[in-house]
């Protein structure tokens, strides 16, 4: 929320698990500020996120007016780790992250 009113304080953001809405309560929305981030913002999130679904982190990214994308972790809850397979998630976060920064950071 910060970022949307200050946005000189960071190139860029990385928000894991955004909590969209409380878990069974998808009408209270916690998007009010989405409309004024213009901050590049890149999401982390689970597909089995009681926080938010993928369809409604979809709808509520399309209120930002910033360059933004989402990382989907196929299988994961809000807590991100998935129980049957190895999790590359943290250098595959990283990686994607410099490329969505090289690509819509702000530039000096």
């Amino acid at each position: 929320m910060l970022v949307s009113e200050e946005p000189h304080l960071a190139d860029g953001l990385l928000v894991f698990s955004y909590p969209l809405h409380p878990p069974r309560k998808p009408n209270q929305l916690r998007t009010s500020h989405f409309p004024r981030l213009t901050t590049p913002t890149f999401f982390v999130h689970g597909t089995r996120d009681p926080f938010g679904t993928i369809a409604e982190m979809n709808s509520a990214l399309e209120l930002t007016p910033s360059f933004h994308a989402m990382l989907e972790v196929d299988g994961a809850g809000h807590d991100l780790l998935l129980k049957k397979t190895a999790n590359g998630l943290p250098s595959r976060v990283v990686t994607e992250f410099e490329i969505f920064l090289k690509t819509f950071a702000k530039k000096d």
